[in-house]
């Protein structure tokens, strides 16, 4: 056990983890030189294409340090707000990491975010300044920023250039002599903590874990203690670039484990695995279930296809267990989805998915997060799509979602980040200066104002430079109302939303005048109201198409063009009982880009 090094990568985005870990693979000749290729461990394309991580990926890496071999296992995990847990149970099957700072961009959000995460479980953390091949490096002043952040002497502060390779052989040495090698007791009953899985399409849902108390053998029974379920260990063994099957994974291993599970469902992120002929009295604290924070309705363009996109979601949840939906319907776009994400780059990615991988078309609803509702009865309820919200007679309060956002900017961007975040409804907490010109605010903000457009605001008022993350903290009671959009008289399901009553009429406003320019003209007028309950709050109206009928009568009396314009608008009127308007798929996303 002596002989083993556990440690995960974490930064912010873009900080450049995969490809400092594509270095360490191949300093450590883990890969061959034919195999080798940038972002090695990020093996899906649309990872590839965006740059970014976005499910964590482990790795086992021998290295030879004066005569003694080492055994490395190092986790490289995403960068995003949004997929944080993973990023905790990651940091929770490490005794250290390295902790990777941009020598052009200094300290940003994440990057304290995730340290917090990685000092809570007591890791050795080990700071790395990459990108020191840059021209824009600023390695002396960014070096002040970690000392002042960490607390670490100048000296231990490691310079390197994931591109070039320049300083990895003494990162490896330093992992070597500053990570503590893990402890455990290889007696006791066996407990094994789930980092991450991933499914196989021949062989289920493999689990990697990293084994923290006793040792799993081959062909021996196990138990998952969050879900119960029990299964044979087919196959143990631990992860090289392909997976090595083993007899035994030992304590303070990391390791893989199939047991032809079919449900995603069944393996869950930080649950314990423990035999069942000795098992472990308890699991390893920190589980959680996953919560999913933002809801959208997902909807086929055809409604034929109804049954193709059950099939492509169930196979998309198989790769992905944090994405949960349900049937739903809706009068304006048929049968589809109530999915829930871990946020919005979550949404988009499932989104950009199910195109690539399945070819499903599909029209996205407006995004919104769940909210309490409190009935004049002592009911409460938990509502995820604003159609369900209870009639306005019967509703006692509505509690929403609030998060607490840390935002750190350079001190000139200060103005326009506030009177953002209190435009959203934010009451500032703190304020503090890092340095002469960068700031860290912390908000608490509602969860529904910052869904839609807020993250690309704050890049664009900070000219890129603000950095932004957050945690929740609860519900709190809110003044929210329910905002129907109707068209002559008829509410369109799909266009409702859930909104501050303060808001609510410049929304309802700006929604009847985007409305009024998207959807074509008929034969008939079109009446597109903004309403709250029964209260009219906004109108505009779509003109009819109209002939003139009154063309041929030139001169003459008055009343011979008015028994013709009478004749026109009873035809209309029977028209408009009759037609039905088509709202095109660019409204409903329009709501979204109101500003």
């Amino acid at each position: 056990m002596k002989h083993i090094r556990n440690f995960c990568i974490i930064a912010h985005i873009d900080h450049g983890k995969s490809t400092l870990a594509d270095r360490l693979l191949e300093y450590t000749n883990t890969v061959t030189k034919r195999e080798s290729q940038a972002q090695l461990l990020d093996d899906m394309d649309l990872e590839r294409e965006r740059g970014i991580t976005i499910k964590s990926h482990a790795i086992q890496m021998d290295y030879i340090l004066d005569g003694q071999p080492y055994v490395l296992n190092l986790i490289d995990t995403p960068g995003h707000v949004d997929f944080s847990y993973e990023v905790s149970r990651s940091i929770a099957a490490c005794e250290g990491a390295l902790l990777i700072v941009d020598a052009s961009q200094g300290i940003q959000a994440q990057t304290i975010s995730n340290l917090y995460l990685a000092l809570e479980n007591d890791l050795e953390i080990i700071p790395v300044l990459n990108k020191m091949d840059l021209p824009g490096a600023m390695p002396e002043e960014v070096k002040d920023q970690i000392v002042d952040l960490i607390g670490c002497k100048r000296e231990d502060i490691l310079a390197a250039s994931g591109k070039t390779g320049l300083g990895v052989l003494e990162i490896l040495k330093a992992i070597i002599d500053r990570v503590p090698a893990p402890v455990g007791d290889p007696a006791a009953p066996l407990q094994a903590l789930i980092f991450d899985s991933v499914f196989n399409s021949f062989r289920g849902i493999i689990a990697y874990y990293k084994v923290v108390n006793g040792e799993i053998r081959k062909n021996t029974k196990v138990k998952f203690m969050a879900t119960g379920k029990e299964y044979i260990a087919d196959e143990v063994g631990t992860l090289k670039l392909t997976q090595l099957p083993k007899d035994v994974i030992k304590t303070g291993d990391v390791g893989y484990i199939i047991s032809g599970i079919k449900e995603a469902r069944e393996v869950k992120v930080g649950d314990t695995i423990t035999l069942i002929e000795r098992p472990a009295t308890q699991g390893i604290q920190g589980f959680e279930e996953v919560k999913p924070m933002v809801f959208a309705g997902i909807y086929p363009v055809d409604t034929d296809e109804y049954e193709e996109l059950r099939e492509s979601m169930a196979k998309l949840q198989l790769n992905d267990a944090s994405l949960v939906f349900e049937p739903e319907s809706s009068a304006a776009l048929g049968f589809g989805f109530r999915c829930g994400f871990l946020g919005m780059l979550h949404m988009e990615i499932i989104q950009e998915r199910l195109e690539r991988e399945f070819d499903m078309t599909v029209i996205t609803t407006v995004p919104n997060v769940s909210y309490l509702a409190f009935t004049t009865k002592g009911d409460e309820l938990q509502v995820h799509n604003p159609s369900d919200l209870p009639d306005p007679s019967k509703l006692d309060f509505v509690e929403e979602p609030y998060i607490k956002a840390n935002i750190i900017t350079k001190s000139e961007f200060v103005g326009p980040v506030m009177s953002l975040c209190i435009q959203k409804r934010g009451t500032i907490v703190n304020q503090s200066y890092l340095t002469a010109d960068r700031v860290e605010l912390i908000f608490e903000l509602p969860m529904g104002e910052i869904v839609f457009d807020f993250y690309d605001k704050l890049k664009t008022i900070s000219k890129g430079y603000a950095s932004f993350d957050y945690t929740q903290i609860g519900y709190r009671q809110s003044d929210l109302v329910r905002l129907d959009i109707r068209l002559n008289g008829e509410p369109v399901d799909a266009l409702s939303s859930l909104i501050h009553r303060s808001n609510s009429y410049d929304f309802g406003k700006k929604i009847c005048e985007k409305l009024k320019e998207l959807i074509p003209r008929q034969q008939f007028e079109i009446i597109v109201q903004a309403s709250i309950g029964a209260k009219i709050i906004a109108r505009e109206t779509v003109k009819a198409l109209r002939k003139d009928v009154t063309a041929k009568c030139y001169g003459g009396d008055i009343s011979r063009k008015r028994k013709l314009l009478e004749k026109q608008k009873k035809g209309k009127k029977r028209m408009r009982q009759v037609g039905n308007v088509e709202i095109p798929q660019s409204a409903f996303m329009a709501v979204l880009k109101l500003d």
